[in-house]
């Protein structure tokens, strides 16, 4: 069965980084290959090249820009997730006021 990746990779170009998010699918033991990287990234509307295997970095290219692309392997978002810290705090039992 197959199973979803969320990848965060940045966008750098000559005067800003975007940081983006691709998603893939792979079998559930399976982990994402540079192949699968580039497919992703190719997915979401980049013509990129391998640059880099080991640090996982594309050479992308649109017509008159050349840019790079980074995967983020080991990226962990620092943002709070708000619904998930609303449901669980309605399990949390209350402590009972004076």
């Amino acid at each position: 069965m197959k199973k979803e990746h969320i990848i965060h990779f940045k966008v750098i170009h000559k005067d800003s980084i975007q940081l983006l998010r691709g998603l893939i699918f792979l079998e559930e033991d399976q982990k994402p290959t540079i192949y699968d990287y580039q497919q992703c990234l190719i997915d979401c509307g980049h013509d990129v090249r391998i640059e880099n295997k080991e640090q996982a970095i594309f050479r992308a290219y649109k017509p008159g820009e050349q840019y790079w692309i980074q995967i983020l392997r080991e990226y962990e978002s620092n943002t709070r997730d708000l619904n998930v810290e609303n449901l669980a705090k309605n399990f949390m039992k209350s402590e009972p006021t004076a």
